[in-house]
């Protein structure tokens, strides 16, 4: 192989790592409000972990253990767990690396292992939710997976509550259709307005459906449902 051959083949290989490089450190940041309960509020304790975030409130029965989706500043999630973990659900908020779940699945397990409550709820949002159905398809841990605007790959045969906003347009409905059939013992509840990235604040998303609903509107409706659900299980 000649010089220039070997030349143009350094430069290719040099413009694709900074590609990669770029791909997996550009993401979308946490904002005002959410970045305003790192510190917790009243009833709830946010305490740093190696893992991410631990929220402490009243509860001490249910882990709601939660994955962002892909490429969110997992902070961006707070508000929503704040929600829930004032009405009694403590949750683990995983901060993944490179801000992608796959990379991260098995996280769950030193959470779990590491606490002591009689029930662990599976969540997360997007990629994070079909990484956290994952965890449990492979592991074999946890009593119930929430999905918010995502759907799981292989047969998941634990209950599951699924969610998402009715104007989401990057949630692929076909693929989710399809997937129904693998989730034996499935709740579905749509959030006529909302859609996929009021879950969190992380700002817009490219590709995303307009919501005709706020923010705080469609993040108290999911914890309302995921507590819902929850209380009925366990």
């Amino acid at each position: 192989m000649n010089r220039k051959i070997k030349l143009v083949l350094l430069v290719v290989l040099v413009l694709i790592l900074a590609y990669v490089a770029f791909y997996f450190t550009d993401y979308r940041h946490a904002e005002k409000k959410a970045t305003d309960y790192i510190n917790g509020t009243e009833n709830v304790s946010v305490i740093k972990q190696d893992y991410g975030l631990f929220l402490n409130g009243s509860g001490n029965d249910t882990l709601f253990i939660f994955y962002p989706g892909a490429k969110n500043d997992y902070v961006s999630y707070l508000p929503l767990l704040v929600n829930l973990t004032n009405r009694s659900v403590d949750s683990a908020l995983v901060q993944m690396p490179l801000n992608f779940a796959f990379f991260g699945e098995n996280t769950a397990d030193s959470i779990i292992d590491s606490t002591n409550y009689s029930h662990y709820v599976l969540a997360g949002h997007s990629l994070g939710g079909l990484s956290a159905a994952g965890y449990h398809n492979h592991s074999g841990k946890g009593d119930a997976v929430v999905l918010l605007a995502a759907y799981p790959n292989s047969a998941v045969d634990i209950p599951v509550l699924s969610i998402y906003g009715s104007e989401d347009e990057i949630l692929n409905m076909e693929a989710y259709n399809k997937s129904k059939p693998l989730m034996s013992n499935l709740t579905e509840y749509v959030i006529d307005g909302g859609n996929h990235e009021q879950f969190a604040y992380y700002g817009s998303q490219s590709g995303d459906g307009v919501a005709n609903i706020t923010p705080e509107n469609q993040q108290n409706q999911t914890a309302s449902k995921i507590l819902e659900f929850i209380n009925k299980l366990f």
